[in-house]
């Protein structure tokens, strides 16, 4: 997530070249263009530093469209959560960024008393305002306007009614009663049996269907709460105690993460939702009660009854939730050796499911059976390798992968097997950021001007957490504490910042670390030579060719060296944030295909890989590009792994597969520190045993060589401020509050900012993965 560059920057003060962004003539935008279309040349204009047409495509917003936005403004009565209210808004949107662009302006040009007047525009008139940032959320423009006044002016006095309307959500959150769920009918049986109430049609193929035939017998064995029992949840006692002392009003999704468990279980068990997404979120809830029996009824009653039922995420994509299902049943069991059981034969294939259309899915259901677990099993010793025959080599190198009569995968090095311990390294000094062209290269920062990059060599850690250097806290550096964290692998791209060789050596070398290298084949517009808006064309043969070029100046340039594991082509271009992959998949892949083909024929040694964006186009990636070596993935999905992403691969492509990018913010709303700290240890620690169950021979898929953590240390800049350790939830997502906060990924903090880029503050999850990796 590192590498999606916000549009107020577009990498101009880092490359310039690479974006020759041409403006029409104003006279052609006089004809009353869409606010949104004139927003976007406004920001190209400031991105250039073009002051003349900054202003002249701002004011033209302003005064064509303040009446609207006022309107707009006033009819809200708080702030739109949801995209398609969020773009409803659009002309409030575009008027209050105008203002915040020109502030922007202002403040480069050094008129910080212009700046603050048109800040405070944004903050005391368009509360509700909020601006999309490419890399895939809105932000609030009020709130980024009131950072940027108090960093010009800290004295300055903010008036604004959102500060009051934060201030009544917060109160409304803290005075909700942390409670328990107790449950008035848990059911007869802890796992339901289904054959004794009706009917499983057609497992396992098309046309699958369960067919009660007892729903009263059903109803009796599953509980409240648990389809079919969708009406004793009204017969509860505390049902009603809720109802009449108002914990049940609002919206069931202001419920999902709500301290109030039993109000959210009884809000979410009689919610207005599909039945499969009801229950899902009601499992959810019973889980953090600590009720998992009754959780895995909720959850395996999707898999059996609604195993087809999908909701949508933050960014309108499809979500399959009986898919999802399954994945928390597995997790739940494997957890939970004392339940003794397992989940066996269960699987839910979505045929023409790896795009946005739902028009076309058909879906493949075995709901499967728990089954006792034999305690003997957990010895059956794995089989042997060497009595293994290959299958398939991938790669001719030091460097390849190898597939076993069994359909496993493994990454050989050097004649051992690698398993992929991988962490994004980017350290960033607090107060840097793209967006103003401040962000240098980690590599060449030497702040204390001792001949040494500052993060790899001089990073201390802070082990006290009073954000000073204490005699007992020597300069250890970033590559000794990832050493000794059990890291051996770090993923750079090797474009817009030059790679040092000498310290990638070292790093190799001293600390046995290897380096995935990758070039991000046109996303955000690096490479292609392609304009941000509309952002590489990969049906464009000048482009193409470009790509191509800078890929191979990178293969020519790093072959030979050590410390290389494998190229990396993309970063989630599927995505597409500047570029049209998300478009023209297939005209992507193809040509993702064609570079693999390049890089072979210059480099035998190495494989090559491609980084998606989860399993988006997956079934495009497998018949496009049979010479990539590895499928890897940007994926994010919860503290219970990666769900069916391993088995979908293995269907569609039969690669290797390592997780590109996946983490947890250590920063969730209303907990303490020591709470967010466990609950982002205990997401990476689901997330690499799943990972790890994966592997060869380890009971699953078979198919996982390891995966990149992401990442290593907080990032500032993140939701604009780059001196404000900034809170904000950007996006809803699957992380312990609900929302990604982007600045907080990292498995080190940097304290209170002041002593950037050299304060480490190891978190829970560096022990975990010290323990899990070493």
């Amino acid at each position: 997530m590192n590498f999606r560059l916000t549009i107020r920057c577009l990498l101009f003060a880092l490359c310039p070249l690479l974006f020759a962004i041409c403006h029409l003539p104003l006279a052609i935008c006089q004809d009353r263009s869409s606010s949104g279309d004139l927003i976007v040349k406004a920001w190209h204009a400031h991105g250039d530093k073009d002051v003349k047409a900054t202003f002249d495509y701002t004011q033209q917003i302003i005064d064509l469209y303040k009446g609207e936005a006022d309107k707009e403004e006033a009819s809200l009565k708080s702030l739109p959560k949801n995209r398609p209210d969020i773009e409803a808004a659009g002309i409030l949107n575009d008027v209050a960024t105008a203002y915040f662009i020109q502030g922007e302006s202002y403040r480069d040009q050094g008129k910080s008393k212009e700046a603050i007047q048109a800040f405070k525009v944004v903050v005391e008139k368009y509360c509700y305002a909020q601006a999309w940032d490419p890399r895939g959320w809105f932000w609030q423009v009020a709130k980024a306007a009131s950072e940027s006044i108090l960093k010009l002016n800290p004295d300055e006095k903010i008036s604004t009614p959102c500060a009051q309307i934060s201030k009544v959500e917060t109160k409304i959150k803290v005075s909700q009663l942390a409670t328990k769920v107790v449950l008035y009918d848990p059911g007869k049986e802890d796992f339901v049996n289904y054959n004794k109430y009706g009917e499983f049609k057609n497992a396992g193929i098309k046309g699958y269907q369960y067919i009660v035939k007892d729903q009263e017998g059903l109803s009796a064995a599953a509980g409240e709460g648990v389809y079919p029992n969708t009406t004793s949840i009204r017969w509860d006692p505390e049902f009603k105690k809720a109802k009449e002392a108002k914990r049940l009003e609002g919206s069931h999704w202001d419920f999902v993460q709500s301290p109030d468990l039993e109000a959210a279980f009884l809000k979410w068990a009689t919610a207005p939702e599909p039945q499969g997404v009801k229950l899902f979120y009601t499992g959810l809830i019973l889980e953090k009660s600590g009720l998992l029996k009754h959780a895995l009824k909720c959850y395996y009653s999707i898999v059996v009854h609604f195993p087809g039922t999908y909701g949508w995420t933050y960014w309108h994509t499809p979500w399959y939730v009986g898919q999802a299902a399954l994945a928390k049943i597995n997790f739940i069991l494997r957890n939970n050796p004392q339940f003794g059981y397992k989940l066996e034969d269960a699987e839910i294939r979505i045929i023409n499911g790896y795009d946005n259309d739902v028009s076309n899915d058909q879906v493949i259901a075995n709901p499967g059976k728990f089954v006792k677990v034999n305690f003997l099993d957990k010895f059956k010793p794995k089989p042997s390798v060497d009595l293994l025959s290959i299958k398939k080599r991938l790669g001719k190198g030091k460097v390849h992968l190898l597939q076993y009569e069994t359909g496993d995968w493994r990454l050989i090095v050097d004649n051992k097997i690698y398993l992929i311990k991988g962490i994004t390294y980017a350290p960033t000094k607090v107060g840097q950021s793209p967006d103003n062209g401040t962000l240098k290269n980690w590599m060449e920062e030497d702040y204390d001007q001792d001949g040494k990059a500052d993060g790899p060599y001089d990073a201390f850690v802070d082990k006290n957490r009073n954000n000073v250097q204490d005699k007992d806290e020597p300069n250890v550096g970033d590559f000794a504490l990832m050493k000794e964290m059990g890291v051996n692998t770090i993923r750079l791209y090797h474009h817009p910042a030059k790679l040092d060789k000498e310290i990638l050596r070292d790093l190799y070398e001293t600390y046995g670390i290897r380096v995935i290298i990758g070039d991000f084949l046109g996303k955000y517009a690096l490479g292609s030579g392609a304009p941000w808006n509309p952002g590489t064309d990969y049906n464009n043969p000048e482009q193409k060719k470009m790509m191509m070029d800078t890929v191979r100046d990178m293969v020519t340039e790093f072959k030979d060296e050590p410390f290389v594991l494998f190229w990396l082509l993309g970063n989630e271009n599927v995505y597409g944030y500047a570029c049209n992959a998300d478009k023209e998949p297939d005209a992507f892949f193809k040509f993702a295909n064609e570079v693999a083909l390049m890089i072979k024929s210059i480099d035998p040694e190495h494989p090559v890989a491609i980084c998606s964006g989860d399993i988006l186009y997956l079934d495009k990636f497998g018949r496009d590009c049979p010479d990539i070596d590895i499928f890897g993935t940007n994926a994010y999905r919860g503290d219970y792994g990666f769900g069916a992403l391993w088995q979908q691969v293995k269907a569609e492509a039969d690669r290797p597969v390592f997780i590109t990018e996946f983490g947890c913010p250590a920063y969730a709303e209303g907990k303490s520190v020591e709470e967010q700290e466990v609950m982002q240890a205990a997401y990476h620690h689901a997330a690499w045993q799943d990972i790890r169950q994966n592997m060869a021979f380890d009971g699953g898929a078979g198919n996982s060589i390891g995966g990149v953590a992401f990442e290593w240390l907080d990032e500032w800049w993140k939701a604009y401020e780059p001196s404000v350790h900034d809170t904000k939830g950007l996006w809803v997502g699957p992380f312990p509050d609900g929302f990604m906060h982007e600045e907080w990924l990292g498995i080190c903090g940097q304290g209170d900012g002041k002593l950037s880029p050299f304060l480490r503050q190891p978190r829970k999850a560096y022990y975990t993965y010290k323990k899990m990796w070493r």
